[in-house]
């Protein structure tokens, strides 16, 4: 439970800027402490707890920063609460749902985007739940204890993957990621660990001598000195410098796991407290409790964080110590079909799962929210099975997820059959989308073989938002999930698409994708520990995991299209491919891709192009704004985008058209 909450700084947002009816906003920001008691069969998941040290009551504690954006006059607000699962500590609700810039610190009306979150008078709640995490500025973070062995660490081995991308370095952190803190080695000797390297996830592992690296850690030299390199139980250190793109796997000894699934308690216990209590019994007063209080609580949360939130209800974390529901919907975007490796004896929740890193995590079955026979195991499981406090759910996913982060097996029977979501589930496709493209997002080439995929899919997400709540409180059904299906063709085997997708001069579909293996972690994966660290099994074993189909263009012909996919301007993928300076050929990380379409027909012909080009199918820009409006039209009328949005998405894409046909005297300032 929340014993303590803890007002840090209350100041204004945007300068008192009045947002319609909710009126001026304020930011209430600070830090709360809870504890959890182990004997409590609500707490009994948590892997380690019972093995964490205990106050004098017994418990077990924990802390965790707090950030809310709330109607000065909680009277004026809507008595909803959107609660955001930062990920990795940041923020990321307004630059999705508000169109706004990335900012981790909102203050300033800039920062409020187009202010829809405001307007509809929702109050903004986001919270630390990643315990592992490096203190920083303005980040989200949760302090958890690590378990002992009554007082005596507890050691492992445990596998890591270092992967860099630029030159130069030698020394990383055992983590992988300097954000996140890592589990020291039990000790420097490094005979008693393994390091392999490939250049390929699914190549062949080449074993590093021991001698050849060290657990230690290089230092940046002064002008005109050598740089200086210091032992260290986090890091690992290669004197020759990681190769960029190569896949360093370490199996090593690790000590002192923290205790990473007080994460679950400490969400469910800070919004059971927003939610129902009017003080938390240490003098401080709930900033959400009034004569209005709080009707109903939603949670959204994207990737990282969204796979968090498919996790909690999963694990029975939706429902508080008192037995209520906690969270009435929750919203994850771009999670795919994975959860999380959070709630187990040395887990590396920062980790995502892709098909050139990290393959090898444990983002296990369930993937879909129905109860299914597990194709490796036989035993049946789902996300929701706890009908008395499971959520409604409203799940979104990009391409890219169907790609990179095994998206078809959210609906899907892991065998390659639909399953149909739910009823108390929608999801959606953003057809021929990014898993990370907020709205302003160039197409940008870097070290990949096509330009990213700039796709914004704000106004499908705001959309979505408001049916969400009509669902949860008026009973109006939100539209029928849009997902590819493989019983009508739309959702087909990578291997199909990679001969079926359009031949475009340098835009070739490998069909390369995140594969979904059979693998054996041992016997105590059940109760968070991992007994053995797998290989990839011989004969390619796993669950299928299928791609959308595409049309004559290469986009995706399911899901909710928007319009630069019904009237397009080029053929947009939730897939790319890394280019020669690192890893060639394996996907290029989340990143989609675009491919412009040719201009003109003689150009088209000149470059052996089967896709029209603009010329062919647009008289003109006005032609090609008339053709969006009317998509615009019958997207307002299904409920998949609000006419708020209209004239924005209309200046925007005749903006695009600009660009495409080369008349940038033309384009909007």
């Amino acid at each position: 439970m929340l014993t303590h909450f803890l007002i840090r700084r209350r100041q204004p947002f945007a300068d008192g800027h009045a947002f319609g009816a909710a009126g001026a906003y304020e930011i209430v920001a600070g830090e709360v402490h809870g504890e959890v008691a182990p004997d409590d069969p609500r707490n009994a998941g948590i892997v380690n707890l019972a093995k964490a040290p205990r106050n004098e009551r017994g418990a077990v504690e924990y802390r965790c920063d707090v950030h809310i954006l709330r109607p000065k006059d909680m009277a004026k607000g809507n008595r909803r609460v959107l609660y955001e699962a930062p990920n990795r500590g940041s923020k990321r609700g307004l630059m999705f749902l508000n169109d706004a810039q990335e900012c981790n610190e909102p203050v300033s009306l800039e920062h409020a985007g187009n202010g829809f979150l405001m307007r509809h008078g929702y109050t903004w709640v986001t919270s630390g739940w990643q315990g592992d995490l490096v203190a920083w500025k303005d980040g989200m973070v949760l302090d958890v204890p690590v378990a002992t062995d009554n007082g005596q660490a507890i050691q492992r081995p445990v596998r890591t993957e270092v992967c860099v991308n630029r030159p130069g370095v030698h020394s990383q952190p055992l983590s992988g990621d300097p954000r996140v803190r890592s589990y020291p080695a039990a000790t420097l000797d490094t005979s008693h660990a393994e390091l392999t390297v490939r250049m390929q996830s699914y190549g062949e592992r080449q074993a590093i001598p021991s001698s050849d690296w060290a657990f230690a850690t290089e230092s940046k030299a002064d002008a005109g000195g050598a740089p200086t390199v210091t032992p260290s139980a986090s890091h690992l250190y290669l004197p020759g410098g990681f190769i960029p793109g190569a896949i360093y796997e370490l199996v090593y000894t690790a000590r002192d796991p923290l205790v990473l699934g007080l994460g679950f308690a400490a969400v469910r216990d800070l919004v059971s407290f927003l939610r129902f209590r009017k003080d938390d019994g240490a003098g401080s007063p709930n900033p959400l409790a009034g004569e209005t209080g709080i009707e109903r609580v939603y949670a959204w949360g994207r990737s990282q964080s969204g796979r968090f939130l498919r996790d909690l209800v999963y694990q029975g974390f939706n429902e508080d110590e008192e037995g209520r529901r906690v969270f009435d919907v929750i919203a994850p975007h771009a999670a795919g079909g994975g959860r999380m490796f959070l709630n187990y004896e040395f887990a590396r929740p920062v980790t995502s799962c892709q098909q050139h890193t990290n393959q090898l995590e444990p983002e296990l079955f369930p993937f879909a929210y129905n109860v299914l026979e597990d194709p490796q195991t036989g035993r049946k499981d789902g996300i929701l099975k706890r009908p008395a406090t499971d959520p409604l759910v409203i799940h979104t996913q990009t391409s890219t997820e169907y790609w990179q982060k095994r998206g078809s097996l959210a609906h899907t029977d892991g065998r390659g059959n639909d399953v149909p979501p739910p009823n108390g589930v929608r999801v959606y496709l953003f057809a021929s989308t990014q898993h990370n493209a907020p709205y302003g997002t160039p197409a940008a080439r870097g070290k990949t073989r096509h330009p990213s995929n700039p796709l914004p899919i704000g106004p499908a997400l705001r959309a979505l938002i408001v049916a969400m709540d009509r669902w949860s409180t008026e009973g109006t059904a939100p539209p029928a999930s849009r997902i590819p299906r493989s019983a009508d063709g739309t959702q087909v085997a990578p291997e199909t698409l990679r001969a079926d997708f359009p031949a475009i001069p340098g835009g070739a579909c490998t069909g390369l994708h995140n594969r979904q293996l059979f693998l054996d972690y041992g016997e105590g994966v059940t109760r968070g520990v991992l007994d053995a660290h797998p290989k990839p099994p011989p004969d390619g074993a796993g669950y299928t995991v299928l791609v959308p189909a595409v049309d004559e263009d290469g986009n995706d012909i399911a899901g909710i299209r928007l319009p630069w996919i019904s009237v397009p301007l080029a053929t947009y993928t939730g897939w790319n491919l890394q280019s020669e300076e690192s890893a060639e050929g394996e996907l290029a990380g989340l990143l989609g891709s675009s491919i412009s379409l040719p201009r003109t027909r003689r150009e088209r012909e000149t470059d052996g192009d089967p896709r029209l080009s603009l010329e062919e199918r647009y008289r003109g820009v006005d032609e090609y704004v008339e053709k969006v409006r009317a998509h615009i039209d019958t997207l307002i009328q299904a409920g998949l985008m609000l006419d708020e949005d209209r004239d924005a998405l209309l200046a925007d894409c005749r903006a695009a058209c600009m660009d495409a046909l080369d008349q940038p005297e033309a384009r909007r300032p």
